[in-house]
């Protein structure tokens, strides 16, 4: 199984729009859930809006693909799994759907995100700014947790960020990398 990079989740409970007549979740909503959690991925590191996202490049979903297992149904209790996969061409997000009522995995999905500029040119590389700071705020919580852990084994005292939250104000310094674009551009 390979590393789940980032991974956030969310919890959800099944509300009644979202049922058809069977009473379970019809398959185009298993899309929103899985946007609930890319967005917590993506704010998690800065990324849904703020000094990346917006004024210098922009997102688009270029693939999705889900595979049901078992459904949901009315009142059901949902967990969602996000976490980032490939980097470097493409933003490929992992998803993994789980009804916690059932104690059953419910579906697995992905997402593929392209990076545009702001004139909206296809970039062929995801930019370096943008993977830095997805890798850079991974490798800082994943030191925390090794610092914490390390601390209790030697007090039993947790130390430090324990929950892997950057630091308040955290920025990635540096220019974005000049991006080559489908059009040549860049």
């Amino acid at each position: 199984m390979s590393e789940r990079l980032r991974e956030t989740t969310v919890d959800l409970e099944v509300p009644f729009h979202d049922v058809d007549s069977l009473g379970i979740v019809w398959h185009g909503h298993y899309y929103k859930y899985l946007e609930v959690a890319r967005t917590r991925l993506l704010r998690s590191c800065g990324l849904d809006k703020g000094d990346v996202i917006g004024p210098r490049y922009r997102f688009l979903v270029v693939e999705s693909r889900c595979r049901y297992a078992w459904p949901l149904q009315y009142g059901d209790h949902v967990r969602v799994a996000a976490w980032f996969g490939d980097l470097r061409h493409r933003i490929r997000i992992a998803y993994e759907v789980t009804n916690l009522t059932a104690g059953r995995r419910s579906a697995r999905a992905h997402t593929v995100l392209a990076t545009t500029d702001l004139e909206g040119r296809l970039l062929l590389e995801t930019p370096d700014r943008i993977i830095r700071r997805i890798q850079d705020d991974a490798a800082a919580a994943g030191s925390v947790r090794a610092n914490a852990a390390a601390a209790r084994n030697v007090d039993g005292a947790a130390a430090g960020n324990v929950d892997g939250e950057p630091a308040a104000g955290r920025s990635v310094d540096g220019e974005p990398a000049a991006g080559r674009t489908v059009d040549g551009d860049g």
